[in-house]
């Protein structure tokens, strides 16, 4: 049998022991809750980046991609409400003439108004008036922070983000939504012959049945002429694609 002196120091180590086992959970503990901490901490920081890249940035209420072989999101955003025009295109005629920019205006009975005034360039705030531009279509003035991204479109979106995609050398292609639906899928057609730096879209609220337009420059046509019209878009658009004043890398 053990002496009390004995079962007094077996007590005393197991106390010890127990105090040690105690400290060990307490650390582990400790250190779960550590790294549970950081992996909260982890998820805040890149949802707040994801909020950042991916927040609305029209100044309209947008989205920053859309989906379809006829956007580039390499830049800009889609707003919300436009959706990418995923119709088949027809092959866009041509009657040759698309170097000589005046010769093609004329022929397709188009007027050029080139070197309009520049209306300025003062990014707006989200949810700011749309300014009363001067030119009709505009084609400078105030706008949003965010460009429209290069595409075509099947709706029309706010100048606030079209304008501000011209400053960046982009052409914008417009017609009324009342042009025949032949004549859409050809201008679609001249889209899909080289889209890069290219928008088009409906626009009702324009004087033309067609018009191209660049930072400053406007082709303006009354009406649809077939092949004339494409080329004179097509020698507009060699003109003044990638020239803005805050030309943007065009892929």
């Amino acid at each position: 049998m053990a002496s009390r002196k004995e079962e007094k120091e077996r007590l005393q180590q197991a106390r010890e022991q127990a105090e040690v086992a105690a400290r060990r959970q307490d650390r582990k503990r400790l250190i779960l809750g550590y790294a549970v901490a950081g992996l909260i901490t982890l998820a805040v920081v890149v949802g707040i980046g994801f909020a950042i890249v991916g927040g609305g940035d029209d100044g309209s209420g947008g989205t920053t991609t859309a989906s379809g072989d006829r956007v580039n999101n390499s830049f800009g955003i889609v707003p919300d409400g436009i959706t990418v025009d995923d119709r088949d295109s027809v092959e866009a005629p041509t009657d040759g003439n698309i170097s000589d920019l005046e010769a093609a205006a004329k022929a397709a009975n188009c007027e050029l108004l080139l070197d309009q005034k520049d209306e300025g360039n003062t990014h707006l705030a989200d949810g700011a008036e749309l300014p009363n531009y001067g030119a009709n279509p505009p084609i400078s003035g105030d706008h949003s922070e965010n460009p429209l991204t290069d595409g075509a479109y099947a709706e029309t979106p706010s100048p606030l983000n079209f304008v501000h995609a011209l400053e960046h050398g982009r052409i914008e292609i417009q017609y009324n939504s009342g042009l025949d639906e032949q004549a859409q899928l050809e201008l679609l057609g001249l889209y899909d012959e080289d889209g890069a730096g290219m928008i088009l879209f409906p626009n009702d609220d324009m004087p033309y049945e067609v018009a191209a337009t660049a930072w400053q420059q406007t082709l303006g046509c009354d009406s649809y002429e077939g092949a004339a019209t494409l080329d004179a878009i097509r020698a507009f658009r060699s003109e003044f694609r990638a020239r803005g004043p805050e030309a943007i890398a065009i892929n």
